[in-house]
């Protein structure tokens, strides 16, 4: 019989790696079934693309040639059960095989039951003498990290944790409370059976992610520009301290998304659908927050499929926008405004040298952080006065998205 949590790994995992899609949006193209089943063919799927370097190193031995993507790609969801998710010997076995059969791949049912088979006899030994976090990791990430790469890739290999921003004050009990304010929850948490929930007391949004707006340090009154907004959890940290704040996106189904999230945190924002780098707004704002679109590196833990999306051409390309941002944003600003730059990136073309090119055209000057400001998370502070977080930090709590973020103020 068909297993729909397989069945549903098979097709979002084809989604990545044949078509190139990004892992969240195969996750909402699967047809309706069981929300469970979806959940659990979303963890099978990101077990796979989290450790797909190792599972292929895994089966090298007992494969005389390379197996068709898709014959590989049932071996690799069997493997992982057997080796990651503690699926019992018969049954990761068994489904593979079913799996294979339902996908028109009879002829290799044999050599995914052989395969498999011994995979489950040799068990946990097959990962003694791998590096897997050289495995998993492509080389132009790696080499980009510097000296951070392995610690980072470490952090890569588990499930990441539940973080929540809060509207209020009051907390739904089950968290944990981080220094910086955010409440983490357990790795497979359901958001929405979080007391707090329906009634929008918070949003989802990773302990990292919230640093851009809680440095931007709004007040009550001022007037804010959050370019690039959607899904808006930025922008309604800065609404809930009382903040004006002007939500600019350019993607109308990202936007809708924004409006909708909103009106669920009761929070108020004028919305305005458009490309930021060119966007006119007829006034300047006392501050600017841009996090812009990035090469998504700092987030591999929540999404797994990007190591496999990304390539260094997109960085170069991507950094062209940035700077785009940043003039404009720039431009926006009265005399004294400040602006927050960040990333949810990792990799370096992204940080410093794009505020040192925003910094050369003579309308801002960088603003560097201090240890008072950082006191919850000095580690992150650079010697020169950036905000670096890494995967690995909180190692011992469940690390933190990877950002970068830094302060301009307008000339």
């Amino acid at each position: 019989m068909a297993d729909p949590t397989r069945e549903g790994a098979y097709d979002l995992l084809t989604a990545v790696f044949d078509r190139h899609r990004p892992l969240d949006e195969a996750l909402d193209a699967l047809s309706p079934s069981d929300l469970r089943d979806r959940a659990a063919a979303h963890r099978l799927a990101a077990a796979v693309l989290r450790r797909t370097g190792t599972l292929d190193a895994a089966l090298e031995p007992f494969l005389r040639k390379a197996p068709p993507d898709p014959v590989r790609q049932v071996l690799r969801i069997g493997a992982a059960g057997l080796l990651f998710l503690g699926t019992p010997d018969h049954a990761a076995v068994a489904t593979a095989v079913a799996l294979a059969r339902a996908r028109g791949l009879v002829p290799f049912a044999g050599l995914v039951n052989a395969v498999l088979r011994r995979v489950a006899q040799a068990g946990s030994a097959l990962l003694a003498d791998l590096d897997a976090p050289r495995l998993d990791t492509p080389a132009w990430l790696w080499a980009s990290w510097g000296d951070k790469a392995r610690d980072i890739a470490i952090s890569h290999q588990h499930e990441a944790p539940l973080d929540l921003t809060l509207k209020g004050e009051a907390a739904p009990s089950g968290g944990q409370l981080l220094p910086t304010g955010s409440i983490r929850f357990a790795a497979g948490t359901r958001v929405t059976e979080i007391s707090g929930f329906e009634s929008g007391e918070f949003w989802v949004q990773d302990a990292a992610a919230a640093l851009p707006a809680r440095l931007l340090a709004v007040r009550r009154g001022e007037s804010v520009a959050d370019l690039c907004a959607a899904p808006g959890g930025k922008t309604a940290q800065m609404a809930a301290q009382g903040a004006s704040v002007v939500a600019v996106e350019r993607d109308p189904l990202r936007l809708g998304r924004l409006r909708q999230n909103l009106q669920h945190w009761q929070l108020q924002a004028e919305i305005v659908q458009t490309d930021a780098a060119s966007w006119s707004p007829g006034r300047l704002f006392d501050a600017v927050l841009l996090d812009a679109p990035c090469s998504a590196t700092g987030t591999i833990r929540r999404h797994p499929d990007v190591p496999h999306l990304k390539r260094p051409r997109d960085v170069r390309a991507l950094t062209e926008a940035q700077d785009r941002l940043l003039h404009a944003a720039a431009a926006m600003l009265r005399r004294g405004g400040r602006l927050i730059y960040s990333v949810c990136s990792l990799q370096p073309e992204e940080g410093a040298p794009r505020v040192q090119f925003a910094v050369s055209a003579g309308d801002l000057r960088h603003d560097p952080f201090n240890a008072a400001e950082i006191t919850d998370l000095p580690e992150a502070l650079t010697p020169d006065g950036f905000l670096r977080t890494l995967p690995s930090m909180w190692g011992d709590r469940g690390g933190m998205d990877g950002f970068f973020i830094a302060r301009l103020v307008k000339n």
